[in-house]
């Protein structure tokens, strides 16, 4: 018997080390990993100890005789990356990181943001330094996306959640939420009372289509919809037409997935999670029957996971409808996909996709299975317009065509153009980060210019105390669990900085911060307010058998944190 590592992988390595005959692949020191959709645990080498499974913080690893019946295949999965690429080892200790000393005193850094790449960031700076840490957002909850960016129906996604709060139960770490930098305390001010502030405030700004009728009423970014339903406060009070009978995703990415689940799944489902109270009424109301996923390039580019895209068959209540013509591959991508050599993950998003297609009614006639609701995959398709009287009604289109240039796949537009009636699209083509006040920027990449996480002036040298993780340092790729190697790299950049005294001393401690932030902002929420809306938040989805039931506005989150 072996363990096996299943679709809520998060990436963040913490299995690792853990095992002791070091059978998991790929590590962060292996240049695939940067890549990969998940991890892998090699059967014949697994000695079924599972120290994976107690250190894995998204409960995605599984003994093979536990497997539920749609996490079956991920045996065969998890064998085939091995076949790929078989184990090789050289039992070497892992390196210790750097750890601060002692007699340096007290690092005291400020990290900005609450998500997971500030709190991974946060978490090793406790683990490697004697520190205190002032954890700053300006929303009054902490967990950035993991609470409104996970999809309501993934728990176990959000559980890595539980990890933070552990590790944050000590006072070197104090939550300063509902405080915004740049409106409360200035980046000098920051600066004045820590050693090193620490930026990781991810991509907030999603891309735009660049096509008319774009801003018409019913074109909205699948950022907005994934916010509203998870109960963002900014977003509480967004409406989304739902009276018609198809909408649309532009984007083929985990989050259009994310999204055309929650639109077509039963919402007796969703009842049982922590989807906010709103959306779940709306979608109760909803008239949606088809969801269209558009992508520009081919299957074998398409952005999502080979894991989500497995998921969708194992929706009740909902087919997954691919044209077979829609898999007719360019000579590139057929030339990949008969590469003995193919990734196992790619041959495996190509194979479920001929799954899905061949279980699909022919183009025109009714759903394999009257009665369900639909997910629609096109594929090499762009969007040229959106049109209506007032609203959105349609969404014009062209079919592409794939053009190696430079040994890259490009999608090219054709003279073949079609149509699709839809009173609402999403946008999901990605995402890209904003400047911050006092911080270099860089406009073309959309993100703050770093060396391994120190922040990089005009001239290319160090800005001295300021430093960078997350989607805001390396771009908007990866996921959750990402971010730990991410901002171990950019903690050891600052401890080195630390221990080389190339950090100057705060004139101001944790004291005067917050003097300072009470007569700035006296809504602040600390930990006790902030364990004050998580009990609260529990406790009202007791009764409902949910998880919890969120407050999504900012009035009723300051009033929960008030006890």
């Amino acid at each position: 018997m072996a363990y096996v590592i299943t679709q809520r992988c998060c990436n963040d390595a913490s299995c690792v080390p853990e095992c002791p005959v070091d059978c998991i692949r790929p590590t962060p020191e292996q240049r695939e990993f940067a890549t990969t959709e998940m991890l892998y645990i090699d059967p014949d080498t697994c000695i079924d100890c599972g120290a994976c499974v107690d250190a894995c913080p998204v409960d995605a690893i599984f003994s093979e005789d536990d497997l539920l019946a749609s996490l079956a295949r991920f045996r065969d999965i998890n064998a085939a990356y091995f076949q790929r690429h078989p184990l090789e080892s050289n039992f070497e200790p892992l390196v210790a990181p750097n750890r601060a000393p002692k007699d340096l005193g007290t690092l005291r850094v400020a990290v900005i943001g609450a998500g997971p790449a500030a709190c991974y960031a946060a978490e090793e700076l406790l683990r490697r330094a004697d520190v205190e840490v002032e954890l700053f957002d300006r929303l009054p909850t902490p967990y950035g996306l993991v609470r409104a960016g996970v999809a309501p129906d993934h728990p176990g996604t959000k559980s890595v959640a539980g990890l933070f709060e552990s590790a944050f139960r000590r006072d070197a770490l104090q939550y300063r939420l509902n405080v915004e930098v740049g409106k409360h305390i200035s980046h000098d001010e920051l600066l004045a009372h820590h050693h090193a502030v620490l930026y990781a405030v991810g991509a907030a700004t999603d891309r735009k289509l660049g096509v008319p009728g774009e801003d018409l009423p019913g074109s909205h970014s699948a950022t907005e919809f994934v916010a509203w339903y998870n109960g963002h406060p900014d977003f509480a009070d967004r409406e989304f037409d739902l009276s018609g009978e198809r909408a649309v995703i532009v984007g083929n990415g985990n989050v259009a997935l994310d999204v055309a689940r929650v639109l077509t799944v039963n919402p007796d489902e969703l009842a049982k999670t922590d989807i906010a109270d709103h959306a779940l009424d709306a979608l109760r109301r909803s008239n949606i029957q088809e969801v269209v996923v558009l992508g520009r390039r081919g299957p074998l580019q398409a952005a999502y996971t080979s894991p989500e895209f497995l998921a969708l068959a194992h929706l009740k209540g909902v087919d997954v409808i691919i044209d077979p013509a829609e898999l007719t591959l360019d000579p590139t991508s057929q030339a990949a996909l008969d590469d003995p050599e193919v990734e196992p993950s790619l041959q495996l998003k190509y194979t479920l996709a001929e799954e899905y297609a061949a279980k699909s009614p022919t183009p025109g006639t009714a759903t394999a299975s009257p009665g369900t609701k639909r997910i629609v995959f096109r594929y090499l398709v762009s969007p040229t317009a959106l049109t209506g009287e007032g609203k959105v009604q349609a969404l014009e289109y062209q079919e592409n065509d794939l053009v190696e240039e430079n040994g890259v796949l490009m999608a090219r537009g054709s003279e073949r153009t079609g149509v699709l009636e839809t009173g609402l699209v999403l946008r999901s083509i990605g995402y890209k980060g904003e400047p911050v006040a006092d911080i270099p920027f860089d406009e073309s990449r959309g993100v703050i210019p770093n060396a391994k996480g120190r922040v990089l002036d005009a001239d290319g040298a160090p800005v001295p105390g300021v430093y960078v993780s997350g989607w805001i340092k390396r771009g908007p790729r990866g996921v959750i669990g990402t971010n730990r190697v991410d901002s171990q790299e950019t903690v050891d950049q600052l401890i080195e900085d630390f221990v080389g005294g190339k950090l100057a001393a705060p004139q101001g401690n944790r004291a005067t911060l917050t003097a300072l932030l009470a007569e700035r902002q006296p809504d602040q929420i600390g930990r006790d307010g902030w364990k004050a809306i998580d009990q609260a938040e529990k406790n009202a989805g007791k009764s409902a058998g949910r998880p919890r039931v969120k407050f999504t506005s900012l009035e009723d989150l300051l009033k929960a944190a008030k006890g």
